[in-house]
This record gives structure tokens, C-alpha cells and sequence, in this order.
């Protein structure tokens, strides 16, 4: 059997085993190099279908609302998407066929909470916020997570869908344990090389992070992790820190891509931390993705991205690789959708 590292490479990564130094993406030129102005109140997630996501959250903000109430209502737009393979209840399942979610949502007091590999809940965001207001723990996983979730009165329900069932039995054919590359990538738009080839239907988790008229912060993420990914498996989107940090008095980050490098750098915090030494939030971003490239220089071939907001409305992002993009939503404008700026430019290994 393969051992787990080799498995995500050859799963996921394949996509990007050639890559090249995007220099039009590091040129220090336009707005986009510098960040992005937000009117407050806003609300900020990754990719587009954040769109949707950011317009729903814009419901609650919009009113008066508070920050936190805005994301959860914003993230569960794509929770509930049965076109969307990467997150909520229509995700892809793990190699044995287990739709499993990972969830974390954090307020403006520090108060934050989080689910992971829950399986049978269609909104495991809601989950981690009542992880968060009614125990005084931050995280629950597993069957642990399902007892509590049953517990407080969600449903149970099947998220294996006939879509994504079909998929899996068709990937179990040939791939086992260890899915092929670069065919069944493209055949299914799995893997978190994300906006290659083969990341197009695959663009894994939603963060997103709202500035309410208060002037106050939350944050959520959610998503059903890799595709074929082994069972039990959990990344960076239910832990704060990693997928998610929100400094009341700082600003906010979360992330996006290969979870195990983001953990490994405690990602979103590094974000918020640079930000309170005085840097933007998009050169923050940029520099935790070279923190991350400088300690393994391998995982140029991987895809991180991060995404921040300050106090002040201010928004950055920066990629490992080209591709990631961001939705925007404030007064002006509920569906501006931004490119992310990146270090490589990936290539098709075929």
C-alpha cells in the first residue's frame, strides 16, 4: 500500500507537476497588488461560488446584523449546493465511501467552534457554532460530533448523493486506495491543484469573513476535504488557527488548498499575526505562502491560498499557485469576483 504522502500527491497533485514562476502575478502593479478597499459593512469568501454565498451573508449584514450570523448564513448557501462536489452534503466521499464534513466558525470575542468528520449532518457549520455556544469545547469529531449534532436536534440524513455515489464506484474501479491522476482528475475535477485542469469542479473549501456595522469580525469555513481521501482523514478548515483565525482587533484570515500544509504553518493565524505587526493584509498573505514554499519547496506543486480582511476593510490574498480567486460584497457591489495573485503558473502534467 502507498503511504499516505505518496497518495495525495499522485491524487491530487498531479495537475501541477510542472510549474513555472508566474511573474505577471508577482509584478507589483494595480489594485489587485495592493489590495482591495471594502465600504463597511462587507463580506469576503473564497471562489467564486462564494458569490452566492457572499449575497446571502449580505441578507443578514445588510439589516443591521451581526458578523457572525452573516457567515453562517453565507456559508450554508454552498453546504446546501448539490452541484457543489467540495462542500456540504453533496461532497465527495472518502476512498471508502463516507461523505465526511469539517466545519469551524469564530466571533468577534474569540469565542469560536468546530466539527470534523461528522458524517450525516447537511450543515456541519451550524454544528460548530453550537459547539461553540452550548459546550465549553472548541471540538468535536467523529461519532462524538454526530451524538451532538442528533442531540441538539439536527437531522440525520444521507449526504451521499446518486452523483457522487456514481463517481466513487467509477473511481474504485480502477484507482483502489491510490486514485490515477491526471485522467481521473479530469474525469471528476477532483484534486485541490486548484484552477487547473482538474480542479475546475473541485474548489474544496468555502471561508469566508464579514465586517458587520458594528465594526465587529466572525468568520466561518466548511468543507467535505478531499476527494478519495483515506477515512478519518481531517484538514485545515475545522482548525482555528489553520483554516480560520478572527482577531477582533486585528482583522481576519482563512485559507484554502492542501489542508496539511496549512496546518503545519498554522496559516490563517500567521496571516493575522503579520497584520498586527503592520502589514497588509494582502502582504501578509503573501508571506505565509513564501513561509510555506521556504520551508518545503516541494509544496510548489501543491496549491495553498489565503485570504484576508483587516479592520479597516481592507483585503488581500495570495496563492502558491495561479488560479485562486475570491468573491467580494459590499454596498457597492454584491458579485465582484477577484483573481487571486500566485508565485507559479501551473501546467498540465499531460
Amino acid at each position: 500500500m502507498t503511504d499516505r504522502r505518496s497518495m495525495i500527491k499522485a491524487s491530487l497533485l498531479a495537475p501541477a507537476l510542472l510549474a513555472k514562476p508566474a511573474a505577471a502575478q508577482t509584478a507589483q502593479s494595480g489594485n489587485n497588488a495592493a489590495g482591495i478597499q471594502m465600504k463597511l459593512p462587507c463580506v469576503v469568501s473564497t471562489w467564486p461560488f462564494g458569490v452566492a454565498a457572499n449575497k446571502a451573508a449580505w441578507t443578514v449584514l445588510s439589516k443591521g446584523g451581526r458578523a457572525l450570523d452573516a457567515v453562517e448564513t453565507g456559508v450554508k448557501i454552498p453546504e446546501a449546493d448539490l452541484k457543489n462536489h467540495s462542500v456540504g452534503r453533496a461532497g465527495y466521499p472518502d476512498r471508502d465511501g463516507h461523505v465526511t464534513l469539517d466545519a469551524s466558525i469564530m466571533d468577534e470575542l474569540g469565542n469560536c467552534g468546530a466539527v470534523a468528520c461528522i458524517e450525516h449532518i447537511a450543515h456541519p457549520i451550524s454544528v460548530a457554532r453550537a459547539v461553540m455556544e452550548k459546550t465549553p469545547h472548541v471540538l468535536l469529531v467523529g461519532d462524538g460530533a454526530l451524538q451532538f449534532a442528533l442531540e441538539q436536534g439536527f437531522k440525520r440524513e444521507e449526504l451521499l448523493t446518486p452523483e457522487s455515489r456514481a463517481a466513487w464506484q467509477k473511481w474504485l474501479k480502477t484507482a483502489k486506495y491510490q486514485p490515477v491522476a491526471n485522467s481521473e482528475v479530469k474525469t471528476y475535477g477532483v484534486g485541490t491543484a486548484l484552477g487547473t485542469p482538474g480542479g475546475i469542479h473541485n474548489h474544496d473549501t468555502i471561508g469566508m469573513l464579514a465586517i458587520d456595522a458594528h465594526g465587529n469580525l466572525s468568520g466561518a469555513c466548511t468543507t467535505s476535504g478531499a476527494a478519495w481521501k483515506m477515512h478519518g482523514r481531517v484538514g485545515d478548515s475545522p482548525i482555528i488557527g489553520a483554516g480560520l483565525y478572527v482577531d477582533n482587533e486585528v482583522g481576519g484570515a482563512t485559507s484554502t488548498g492542501m489542508g496539511e500544509e496549512v496546518i503545519r504553518n498554522v496559516g490563517s493565524y500567521g496571516v493575522v499575526e503579520l497584520m498586527r505587526g503592520g502589514m497588509s493584509p494582502q502582504a501578509a498573505c503573501k508571506a505565509i505562502v513564501e513561509r510555506i514554499l521556504k520551508r518545503k519547496p516541494e509544496t510548489k506543486m501543491l496549491q495553498v491560498g489565503f485570504l484576508a480582511i483587516n479592520k479597516k476593510g481592507e483585503v488581500g490574498a495570495w496563492a502558491i499557485q495561479k488560479g485562486f480567486s475570491y468573491s467580494l460584497c459590499d454596498q457597492a457591489s454584491q458579485d465582484r469576483v477577484v483573481p487571486g495573485q500566485a508565485f507559479y503558473e501551473a501546467t498540465p502534467g499531460n
